[in-house]
């Protein structure tokens, strides 16, 4: 099997400078930017968010949202003709999922290089896609 080029990438995206790295990084692995596919994971509110509480925001406004941003964001960045997803649930878990029903060749994603007490609060979304998906992963180290 060859390392490049790769037909199916999943790059997954929280936002920040790095995820735009990540992109980047995925569409010199590929031949057609068609085959990276960006996924965004809507965290899921808690009973005790007041938004659920309240039931002011329900699951299918707030993937819209996210829907809408990542288009925003894709288009500002001139990234097109990709496939964008937009999950709800545990980022690892969902990232995971994603990359095994598109038969991803490689996951391509930052590190935030959380540590400490940080790390032991937030957790590690690179970790745990590392530990449940089944094609090869790209973690990029932060440049700061």
């Amino acid at each position: 099997m060859s390392w490049l080029p790769k037909k199916n990438v999943v790059v997954p995206v929280d936002f920040s400078a790095q995820s735009l790295e990540a992109i980047q990084t995925a569409l010199e692995l590929v031949e057609s930017s068609a085959n990276v596919h960006i996924v965004h994971v809507v965290v899921p509110l808690t009973a005790i968010t007041v938004g659920e509480a309240w039931a002011a925001e329900d699951v299918a406004s707030r993937l819209s949202a996210a829907r809408d941003y990542l288009a925003t964001y894709l288009k500002q960045h001139s990234i097109g003709e990709i496939t964008s997803v937009v999950r709800e649930g545990d980022p690892g878990l969902q990232i995971a999922e994603y990359a095994q029903s598109i038969k991803a060749d490689l996951v391509v994603m930052p590190s935030h290089g959380r540590h400490g007490v940080q790390r032991l609060l937030l957790g590690s979304v690179a970790e745990r896609v590392l530990r449940h998906v089944e094609c090869p992963i790209l973690i990029l180290r932060r440049n700061d």
